[in-house]
């Protein structure tokens, strides 16, 4: 699988708020890198590409990924813009607040001679987010061409919708995710974004709607209630797992990660959106974006109900 996006440095307090901390613990984050990770964590062959700042927190994420086992040869450093940072904070009463530094970061300069598709001799899948496109203008002009390319190719592209309204307003968001949609073999939206993208808050009529852009499997995440997914042939509901909840971040990344590793393996699609369910369950037994992601050995091991957490 070959995936292209931007990876950050991820700081949350060890205690406290951000106004009140004076400690912080340092991560790596970023929605296609943490898919990158689940699936070499899998077993997978897996490439990133991005642009980073030539500096600290850039080498520190791609010795992150390439520790992971993820093909990081097509990475960049621009030493010019720096790498993004975020801070993220956590309270029991409001939940997850996240603050981003990303603003003309290096990656918002990825063009589409940066992500060479034809460097790659086999790609079982693309895997694209709707964040790249929020970063740059730039930076949506290279995804829309690169996905106009991969189809062009024979490229399977899986689309996670991913919206993030701290980058970019709502008016300017849809039209490009509908866009991106036209390119998708597999689409992922969550519940919410589909209601969003298609006007329906039903993920039948959610599934339908992106089935009718030119998909041919969508996946419905309806959080801990587990998944609806469609194709033409067939649909259904798969349930969620019951697990604690300790940080919700990264778990759509987590339930990409599992569907795509279904898909590569040409496991039936029930049994990939369940894979799928699992990972997402588990990414939010700890803190930390990508850290839970499981081993194959643990991934079995949680389905077939010998855990219910994943311990480092």
């Amino acid at each position: 699988m070959v995936t292209f996006g931007e990876s950050m440095v991820l700081f949350t307090p060890d205690s406290s708020s951000l106004e009140q901390a004076t400690n912080f613990t340092k991560r790596m984050a970023g929605a296609e890198g943490n898919v990158a990770v689940a699936l070499a964590r899998l077993g997978h062959q897996v490439a990133w590409i991005s642009k980073l700042g030539d500096d600290g927190f850039g080498r520190y994420i791609v010795k992150t990924l390439r520790g992971e086992g993820v093909d990081v040869q097509h990475v960049q450093f621009d030493r010019d813009r720096p790498t993004a940072v975020f801070f993220k904070e956590r309270s029991e009463l409001y939940g997850t607040n996240v603050q981003y530094y990303r603003n003309h970061s290096a990656v918002s300069q990825l063009a589409v001679a940066d992500v060479p598709l034809a460097d790659f001799k086999e790609i079982g899948f693309l895997h694209v987010t709707g964040i790249t496109p929020a970063l740059s203008d730039l930076n949506r002009q290279t995804v829309l061409t690169i996905l106009q390319r991969a189809k062009a190719q024979g490229i399977r592209v899986s689309f996670d919708p991913n919206i993030r309204f701290k980058l970019w307003s709502q008016e300017t968001a849809i039209p490009v995710l509908r866009e991106m949609a036209k390119y998708a073999s597999v689409a992922l939206p969550g519940l919410e974004e589909g209601e969003l993208l298609t006007g329906s808050d039903k993920p039948e009529a959610i599934a339908a709607w992106f089935l009718a852009q030119g998909c041919e499997l969508v996946v419905v995440k309806l959080g801990s209630q587990g998944a609806y997914y469609q194709t033409a042939d067939t649909s259904g509901y798969v349930d969620g797992f019951t697990v604690k909840l300790v940080d919700e971040v990264g778990a759509g990344d987590a339930f990409a990660a599992g569907l795509l590793s279904g898909l590569l393996e040409h496991v039936p699609v029930a049994d990939a959106v369940r894979r799928a369910c699992a990972l997402g369950a588990i990414a939010v037994c700890g803190v930390g974006d990508y850290e839970s992601s499981p081993t194959r050995a643990e991934l079995t091991a949680f389905l077939s109900g010998q855990t219910t957490d994943v311990k480092r």
